[in-house]
């Protein structure tokens, strides 16, 4: 009678771990690492595409210093800005994140007004090509946030409701992650001036 009660309760305790949820949030954590790492691998690819880009400009556009040296100044600091997988769970650290990222972005669009003004250079195709890979990085790279904030919001959710919540709390003690955030003002309409 005691290895059918021993059998009985070794096969409810591998029931009862199997929906625990236990390898699920380690999944689902893995996966907004995931996700973060192809947030970095595009800001990377951004940084890497704004000298190219720059030095095309400068030659077409030499009087423009103010606004290049903005760009060239915007990108050094979005590029110094680095975050651990551990900073995810602080939100703070992500809006600075945000914030680097959010005044290059701005200096990236003085820059392409500035190009409006030299139609020498908007017709110049490596200019041209340089333009369609930071607009096709600015593409991926929303995507790549808008996945992350996903991948977050389900591991967020998943790590608070039962009862995946009590293998956190006794097990794993994962944290809430960070939603990768608009900078303030972002939602106002930017003024493009010729």
């Amino acid at each position: 009678m005691k290895k059918h009660l021993k059998f009985i309760i070794i096969i409810f305790m591998a029931i009862s771990l199997a929906g625990c949820g236990y390898n699920s949030l380690q999944q689902q954590e893995e996966g907004v690492l995931k996700a973060w790492a192809d947030v970095e691998s595009n800001l990377q690819r951004r940084a890497d595409l704004i000298p190219n880009l720059v030095r095309t400009v400068k030659g077409y556009a030499a009087h423009e210093k103010d606004t290049l040296t903005q760009v060239v100044e915007a990108r050094a600091k979005a590029t110094q800005i680095r975050l651990s997988t551990k900073d995810l769970s602080d939100p703070d650290a992500m809006a600075r994140l945000s914030a680097a990222q959010g005044k290059l972005s701005s200096a990236l669009s003085r820059l392409l007004v500035t190009v409006e003004k030299y139609p020498d250079l908007k017709a110049n195709q490596n200019f041209m090509a340089l333009q369609d890979q930071l607009e096709g990085t600015e593409n991926r790279l929303n995507v790549a946030r808008q996945r992350y904030n996903a991948a977050v919001e389900l591991f967020n959710s998943s790590i608070r409701k039962f009862p995946y919540n009590l293998t956190n709390s006794m097990l794993l003690h994962l944290e809430r992650k960070a939603y990768f955030k608009a900078e303030a003002g972002a939602a106002a309409v930017p003024q493009v001036k010729f």
